[in-house]
């Protein structure tokens, strides 16, 4: 595959990069460069883990990238995730794995599964974790404490600064060419290329992906970010802790019809829309075309091979929202179907998901 090949790939995963130019010299130089991306794990697998991920994922591997999946287990444990008991924690992470291996992501040659806590006995591991926090401000650091999906004044623990520091390191500890996380992880990809220019190690090209919303749709910015489109994608996202705006890969067709018919989706409208933001980010980047069925005294059945087509259409109100939901509903089961039946079949799984299914999910 060549290099434009790649990088078109690599380009539509990414909603921002820094730099594309580095990025395009990193292809050129390095036939199978390293990505990594981190997961807490924190609960039942939604819409961006089970389905959106592993979709980026399978281009990324397309394109030749290797990647660490990084099982942030003692990134949970910091964050107060499943109350902090690091031992329910694991069990999640073995959960997760469970929901990629559904997901056709299987660890081989090019993907790897990673505990986090397995760096804990490497000193090499926490003399990085020094040397960063050496060369990071208390103010730089307490601006990146936002990764952690909290604010400033939600934060009471000391360990809670460790945070940033660890997640720098990770990148350099893993060795990786590119950072591959969401767009709210950004300030501390930012700081992982200044420790880099300082101490002149490896500077990690980053690459970050949208943020699916949740099913409300786009909500006030909530101050993680000064850029205000930004803050509203971060505050939007869909997050296992709300299951209310969430959809999840364990969800029964009946479940799913429930949660798409309730999501904001007026007439016409196109901003802060989910529906239509599930319909560009999953079903376009799975399915050739979308097909609406519809009676004929509302037009008949009509079929769409692209989201600006789709977009149009319903901007111009050629398309209600009631039949795009139900459009919606048949291509995201589709998506979701052959997750849901792995952890009804596989026995390992299904007692993995009831542990689960039965914690209480603490923010």
């Amino acid at each position: 595959m060549d290099i434009e090949t790649r990088l078109e790939l690599i380009k539509g995963v990414g909603e921002e990069i820094i730099t594309e130019q580095e990025l395009r010299e990193l292809l050129e130089t390095k036939l199978h460069p390293i990505a990594y991306d981190g997961f807490e794990p924190s609960g039942l697998a939604h819409l961006p883990f089970g389905v959106f991920r592993p979709l980026l994922l399978k281009d990324l591997l397309k394109a030749g990238v290797h990647f660490k999946l990084w099982l942030a287990d003692s990134f949970a444990w910091i964050n107060n995730k499943m109350g902090g008991n690091l031992e329910k924690i694991r069990k999640v992470g073995e959960y997760f794995i469970e929901v990629w291996k559904a997901a056709g992501i299987k660890e081989g040659k090019n993907v790897q599964f990673l505990w986090a806590t397995d760096a804990f006995s490497d000193k090499e591991y926490w003399k990085k974790v020094i040397l960063i926090a050496k060369n990071t401000t208390i103010h730089r650091a307490t601006r990146a404490l936002t990764i952690m999906g909290r604010k400033e004044g939600e934060l009471q623990e000391v360990a809670q600064y460790f945070y940033p520091m660890m997640q720098v390191a990770d990148i350099f500890y893993l060795n990786a060419d590119i950072c591959q996380l969401g767009l709210d992880q950004r300030r501390a990809n930012m700081l992982a290329r200044d420790i880099a220019e300082k101490l002149k190690w490896k500077k990690p090209v980053v690459v970050s992906h949208h943020m699916l919303m949740g099913l409300e749709g786009a909500k006030q910015p909530e101050g993680y970010e000064e850029n205000k489109q930004l803050d509203i994608e971060i505050s939007s996202k869909m997050s296992k802790s709300k299951p209310q705006t969430a959809i999840f890969v364990h969800d029964s067709p009946e479940e799913l019809k429930k949660k798409i018919n309730s999501a904001f989706c007026p007439e016409k409208v196109v901003e802060g829309n989910p529906v239509l933001e599930y319909s560009k980010y999953l079903i376009f980047k799975k399915f050739k075309s979308m097909k609406i069925e519809r009676d004929k005294k509302f037009g008949g059945d009509i079929e769409l091979y692209s989201y600006q087509e789709l977009e149009n259409t319903f901007r111009e109100g050629k398309l209600h929202p009631v039949d795009l939901k139900n459009a919606v509903v048949v291509y995201l089961n589709r998506m979701i179907e052959p997750i849901r039946e792995h952890f009804e079949k596989n026995r390992k799984a299904k007692q993995l998901y009831e542990f689960v299914k039965n914690q209480e999910i603490t923010r």
